[in-house]
């Protein structure tokens, strides 16, 4: 099982930590690197959560989550999110978004979501959800690879000259 984590771990990706809030208050947040979109229209996105998360009956109770794009520099905001501990949210900086989820201040992009449905993933669940909001802000990514953090150098910052598409 390891190194199939390990072949995985040598896919790049970005980071977001994925917060909602139930009806009677309950809150609950995790940190994700399986984000995508699905569609623009109607606008889908996908994340998954393991069976066994602590939180995965707060995201099921639900109905709504927010997906919060991590920012270079937010590595102590996933390494929060990732383990379990009573109040997550504890000294974090949030504002609450539409429909209740929190938005995590700083974040590079927040997508806040009504859950559409929920499918069987073999050991998570992945949840699809249909946004109703967004908001992007400038910045570096924060990348996460073979188990480390990094930021992403843009083909401007690593020197390469980016190549343009020319009509025919």
């Amino acid at each position: 099982m390891r190194s199939l984590r390990d072949a995985f771990g040598q896919f790049a990706t970005g980071v977001a930590v994925v917060t909602t809030v139930t009806p009677d208050g309950d809150r609950a947040g995790v940190t994700v690197n399986s984000f995508t979109s699905v569609s623009l229209d109607p606008p889908l996105v996908l994340w998954c959560l393991s069976r066994n998360a602590p939180s995965a009956p707060v995201f099921l109770r639900a109905g709504r989550f927010a997906v919060n794009v991590l920012a270079a520099g937010q590595d102590h905001l996933s390494q929060r999110f990732a383990r379990p501990m009573p109040d997550k949210f504890a000294g974090v900086e949030t504002r609450p978004g539409p429909g209740g989820p929190p938005l995590l201040v700083g974040a590079l992009a927040h997508f806040a979501c009504r859950t559409l449905t929920t499918h069987d993933g073999g050991d998570h669940v992945i949840f699809v959800g249909e946004v109703g909001y967004f908001q992007r802000s400038e910045g570096e990514p924060l990348v996460f690879h073979a188990g480390g953090y990094g930021e992403f150098a843009g083909a401007d910052r690593a020197g390469v000259r980016p190549v343009l598409a020319r009509p025919a």
